[in-house]
């Protein structure tokens, strides 16, 4: 969990997903449209991967639990959150308070 904590908080908006899940590549581009930059953390490429899979998994009560979204170091949540941040305006405000966007 730690692993995952500072990840998240490194950066503006963090993804972490899995390179073969198209869920994870939709939120990457979505999230690129909106003129944010994601960091994403491909789990099944990085060595502690597995140990932040798990991890993930209990913070959100699902598995699978990608794609995670962290916004400014807290957790938004997987697809179904972001795209319903997304279609009632609020994810591009979420975006600029976290310092993601300028637009």
């Amino acid at each position: 969990m730690e692993q995952v904590t500072k990840l998240a908080g490194q950066r503006a908006v963090v993804i972490f997903g899995m390179s073969s899940c198209c869920m994870c590549h939709t939120m990457t581009s979505l999230l690129r449209d909106l003129g944010a930059n994601p960091t994403v953390v491909e789990l099944d490429e990085d060595p502690r991967g597995k140990e932040m899979e798990k991890a993930l998994v209990r913070l959100l009560g699902r598995n699978p639990a990608v794609p995670a979204v962290f916004i400014g170091g807290r957790l938004v949540g997987c697809t179904d959150k972001v795209m319903s941040l997304h279609l009632s305006g609020k994810l591009v405000p979420l975006l600029r308070n976290a310092g993601a966007v300028w637009v």
